[in-house]
């Protein structure tokens, strides 16, 4: 694989949506997963920087870009260093003064 590509079940277990690589796996094979709004199911799927992800978890749905690949599974808050949640923005869509 190209340097500047990861397979997905690798950086979703880097970046801690799994608690191992084979369970990363079975969340992608499962269809639970969703590259730049595509279904897939290739465990091996090329990621690159700038994909948006989106898990479907038991309770919530996560949508995430990625902004750098992982080169070890490390600590949190360096897993957390791989993606930035688009869940969680700053501004509202529609405020409440736009009526028209």
């Amino acid at each position: 694989m190209r340097e500047d590509r990861q397979r997905l079940d690798k950086w979703l277990w880097f970046a801690r949506f799994a608690k191992t690589r084979t369970l990363a796996a079975k969340l992608v094979t499962s269809g639970f997963v969703r590259v730049n709004g595509q279904r897939t199911d290739n465990a091996a799927k090329a990621l690159s920087v700038g994909d948006v992800v989106t898990i479907a978890l038991a309770r919530t749905t996560l949508v995430v870009r990625v902004e750098s690949l992982g080169e070890r599974r490390g600590p949190a808050p360096e897993a957390r260093q791989l993606y930035v949640d688009l869940n969680q923005h700053d501004g509202a869509l529609v405020s409440e003064g736009d009526n028209s």
